[in-house]
């Protein structure tokens, strides 16, 4: 297979998953455009929940966006051209170029990848030519050996576009220096020898009580160590469902928010603009235990709405969501949050992975019914809020869902277009707009009635401008990240790839 010259590429790749790849991926994204370069993100293989869609109307994962947003420039599907939407514990829905190819079982995909190859490398190919880096994201780890055949997000695809490679390992899990010699020691010689130096993520503390052990790592490995990246605390979408927040159980604010932590939870970062306003409490919740007698209920989008639906049944958590709803406690449900408060949820076709003609009832708290159907409504929106004591709230956003719900409630919101979206009734509140709080201005009306309804006196404050707020954690991010590795050393180190 012929090599790719184009732009000048540098590819992250980690010791397993939840390393600080995509951290760092959108750090170097950064720091090249800082530095007066045209940058693009790249990830030709992406597993997550976590999706947006382009002004084209495609879908793609949100790591990438991130990175791409980093770099300054407009997200684009072909930098991640394969994106893998998991709908049970065995099979996902497969995405190609952002379009949906169909659901398969993790088997039939593994034998399935190797013919995505032509299409991944004419999407890297296609990238490469219109900017001067490509910061290359891999997956997991390289040194899956059972998944090395037909690799196309590690070493396989270092192969296929002529990669060099940064290792990196989380040294806050403990035991990196055997996550980087152990991974080095897996790779066959030709892996090893693309390895262009290693680097220490996630560190708390003073770098040089690591000296010892980093130089004899080097001396195990024979491969440099570029950097020791300290532990920062800056708030950056995470990835998928590694992410801290979701480990939030308790947030000592005055306002107690519980988002329902489904099993197939997608687009938690819809509520990020949440966590950073200084009243609002964000914890996840999984059990009827934790729910406790919260000031606000959200119930989050899913990728198999019907299954999240029957886990709330069968646990508790809906009898609990309904009995609070009944003495008043206000709940937002957003896409697949949106389609369990109806009344009855249909899939005629199985999209939803279970028999075709399948009927539930919802929660019965909005008078809406949901009908899937097989194809995908991917579409970004602006809208204005119509429901008191939201209205006038300027949205931003964008719908990725299987089916059409229609109903007698309220319209929560109006489309750009005119186009009523969503339903109330009472103080229960239903939408399928991902991203309804980036504007800032529903933030700021949820917060402001949360706190009349409890009594608290609460300065109002302006929107929050989520996209400057974003840009001055990237600063943030690129600063630490630019102290910490050789960054000199990585521009060689692409300059000897060209």
């Amino acid at each position: 297979m012929s090599q790719i010259h184009h732009a000048r590429c540098i590819m992250v790749q980690g010791t397993m998953s939840g390393a600080g790849k995509s951290l760092l991926c959108t750090a170097l994204c950064r720091i090249f455009a800082q530095d007066g370069l045209r940058v693009a993100p790249f990830k030709s293989q992406n597993m997550a929940l976590n999706s947006y869609v382009t002004r084209e109307g495609l879908e793609m994962g949100r790591a990438q966006v991130v990175q791409a947003q980093a770099a300054g420039v407009e997200p684009d599907v072909r930098m991640n051209p394969v994106l893998l939407k998991p709908c049970s514990d065995t099979g996902s829905q497969v995405i190609v170029r952002g379009e949906v190819r169909g659901q398969m079982p993790a088997a039939e995909y593994f034998r399935y990848k190797k013919q995505l190859i032509p299409e991944i490398l004419e999407a890297y190919e296609s990238l490469a030519q219109t900017c001067d880096v490509v910061v290359v994201e891999g997956a997991g780890s390289p040194a899956e050996i059972n998944l090395k055949q037909d690799d196309i997000v590690n070493m396989g695809l270092a192969r296929m576009i002529n990669a060099p490679v940064l290792l990196t390992g989380d040294i806050d899990r403990g035991g990196v220096f055997a996550q980087l010699y152990g991974t080095v020691a897996l790779l066959e010689p030709e892996e090893r020898a693309r390895i262009g130096g290693l680097v220490i993520n996630k560190f708390r503390g003073d770098p040089a009580i690591l000296a010892p052990g980093l130089a004899m790592l080097e001396e195990k490995t024979r491969l440099p160590v570029l950097g020791v990246v300290p532990f920062m605390d800056l708030d950056i979408d995470e990835e998928d469902s590694l992410a801290p927040c979701l480990e939030e159980r308790s947030v000592h604010k005055p306002v107690d928010v519980a988002v329902i932590r489904l099993l197939r939870l997608s687009n938690f970062t819809d509520f990020t603009p949440l966590e950073a306003h200084p009243v609002l409490g964000i914890r996840y919740v999984q059990d009827v235990s934790s729910l406790g007698h919260p000031d606000f209920i959200i119930l989050p989008g899913t990728k198999n709405t019907m299954e999240d639906l029957l886990w709330l049944r069968q646990n508790g958590l809906e009898a609990a969501i309904r009995k609070l709803a009944a003495a008043g406690t206000p709940i937002l449900g957003v896409c697949g949050g949106y389609q369990m408060l109806g009344r009855t949820l249909q899939d005629p076709w199985g999209v939803e992975g279970g028999e075709a003609g399948r009927t539930l009832r919802g929660l019965g708290l909005l008078p809406m019914d949901t009908v899937f159907t097989r194809q995908k409504t991917r579409t970004r929106v602006q809208a204005t809020v119509l429901q008191q004591p939201f209205a006038g709230a300027q949205l931003d956003g964008y719908e990725i869902h299987m089916g059409n719900t229609r109903g007698a409630g309220t319209p929560f919101c109006r489309l750009q277009d005119g186009t009523p979206e969503g339903c109330c009734q009472g103080q229960v509140f239903g939408t399928y707009l991902h991203g309804l709080f980036d504007t800032g201005e529903l933030t700021v009306r949820l917060a402001d009635w949360l706190c009349r309804r409890k009594g608290l006196t609460v300065q109002q404050a302006a929107p929050i401008d989520h996209e400057a707020y974003q840009q001055q954690q990237f600063d943030a991010l690129a600063k630490g990240v630019r102290e910490a590795l050789d960054i000199q050393a990585i521009y060689r180190l692409m300059e000897e790839y060209r």
